[in-house]
């Protein structure tokens, strides 16, 4: 009998996806490779969500010490450095980074409940961002900056696996990326248009976010008796207060709370132990039944743009649909981690009143372009931010007004990124990257009286598995 594990959860699995050190290949999709024990469940359960981790040791996700009673943890800190040398509101440079402590309690090894696991996980993160202090742009350039610079419970939640595997579900503490509309390639860049899940999910949904948290659940459920056809389907509390940059997730209260944010998804995967070529293919959507503030009329019915200090109006529900697909098109053999996958991601608003009409991406990933390297990666990523005609009507009002040309105002965004991580050391990554920004666009800036130039970024991002480096724990590369 195969033995199936969990969909996405897991603290380490949420981890790897958000800057820990271990190559994330799209050989791992959404079928966890078999095996028992929590490492090797966490393992799983990262590529689940498509956070995979190929390059894992047998048995281990990358970082993971298993103190043998039933408890794995992992300690990492990603930081991000950015410069803009030409292009942008201003020249200058920024740092960001976080520090992540993970724990999973495997509780069939601790207290025989078969299928029940514990995950936590706490984040603290530092720095500033070169996009809201030099660029000007509304979507960073340093994925690791953004929901409160400080410490934050990131996740606390209990898990189930039932029917042989073929039904996971799991409620607590957590938010809804990470878990849904996610990949093994996208955090393989820098830019958050890219990595963790596609920007445009939060801009026109009410879509929650790591690292905040709130009540919420989730559950997937495997169609065939391949484990190859899913159905993954969650529901996560809406609360402003949980964004607050001085919100450290410890106050659990439902005070503040506006509505829920409902994604799911039909999807098909295979993984590298049963296809030569593994795949991703998924198609969802995102209702979100939840209030939210008008873009347009204040609420005396008064357009914003016109009307000095007026309170936006209070609106309720919106919606997106997306389709998602990540597809090996080169594998030297069916025992190498080398090869290439493409990628490609496509989101449309589709009901409420929305600030961006679609998203649009693509790009790929090539694993070990050189055999004496397997562990290398060489990524190319471009994204595309349309604005709605109802995202541009304020700013391009207001400039009016004031006597500026509403031309200024571009209705797409363009995001490139052209990168090669460089597996130093089985606990450490390093990611050089140029990225390129056309047409930055700034929503809370329509005192602008020209265009932001397009903006060229280097960029710089270092992944430490700590105790991989300290040999407590295995990584890429390790003996």
């Amino acid at each position: 009998m195969t033995t199936r594990t969990a969909i996405g959860g897991a603290s380490l699995g949420l981890l790897l996806a958000f800057g820990a050190s271990g190559v994330a290949l799209a050989q791992q999709a959404e079928g966890p490779p078999t095996g028992s024990g929590i490492a090797t469940r966490d393992t799983a359960k990262a590529t689940s969500r498509n956070e995979g981790t190929a390059a894992a040791p047998p048995g281990l996700a990358p970082g993971v010490l298993d103190l043998k009673n039933g408890v794995s943890v992992l300690l990492n800190y990603t930081g991000e450095f950015a410069a803009n040398p030409s292009g942008g509101l201003k020249q200058g440079n920024a740092f960001a980074g976080q520090l992540a402590v993970g724990a999973d309690a495997d509780l069939n090894r601790i207290a025989g409940i078969t299928g029940g696991s514990v995950h936590f996980l706490l984040t603290d993160r530092q720095g500033r961002s070169l996009s809201g202090s030099d660029i000007g742009n509304d979507t960073s350039v340093q994925e690791i900056y953004g929901a409160g610079q400080t410490y934050r419970l990131t996740q606390l939640g209990y898990e189930q696996r039932l029917f042989n595997d073929r039904l996971d579900f799991e409620v607590g503490r957590l938010n809804g990326q990470g878990m849904t509309l996610t990949s093994p390639l996208y955090c393989n860049f820098q830019n958050n248009a890219a990595c963790g899940s596609p920007t445009t999910a939060f801009k026109i949904t009410n879509f929650t976010y790591y690292p905040t948290t709130s009540w919420g659940g989730h559950a997937k459920f495997w169609l065939d008796p391949d484990y190859r056809v899913f159905f993954h389907v969650g529901a996560y509390e809406v609360n402003p207060n949980r964004l607050l940059p001085n919100d450290h997730g410890f106050d659990w209260s439902t005070q503040g709370a506006t509505g829920v944010n409902i994604p799911m998804e039909l999807g098909y995967s295979t993984t590298a132990a049963n296809d030569r070529l593994p795949r991703n293919y998924g198609i969802g959507m995102i209702l979100d039944e939840s209030k939210y503030s008008d873009p347009i009329y204040t609420n005396a019915g008064t357009l914003q743009a016109v009307t000095a200090n007026g309170t936006p109006q209070t609106d309720f529900g919106r919606s997106a649909v997306f389709a998602r697909f990540d597809q090996m098109i080169w594998r030297p053999d069916s025992s190498s981690l080398r090869g290439i996958t493409v990628f490609g991601v496509g989101i449309v608003g589709t009901g409420g009143q929305q600030t961006q009409s679609f998203f649009a991406e693509g790009g790929a990933l090539w694993t070990g372009i050189f055999p004496s390297r397997p562990y290398d990666t060489l990524g190319f990523d471009v994204t595309d931010q349309h604005y709605s005609g109802l995202g541009l009507f304020n700013l391009r009002t207001a400039s009016a007004v004031a006597g500026i040309n509403p031309a200024i105002f571009p209705s797409d965004q363009f995001m490139l990124e052209l990168n090669y991580g460089i597996q130093l050391d089985p606990g450490l990554r390093v990611l050089p990257q140029l990225q390129y920004i056309v047409n930055p666009t700034q929503p809370a800036a329509p005192y602008l009286t020209r265009p932001i130039p397009n903006a060229f970024v280097l960029g710089f991002k270092f992944s430490a598995d700590l105790l991989t480096l300290a040999r407590l724990a295995k990584g890429p590369g390790s003996i």
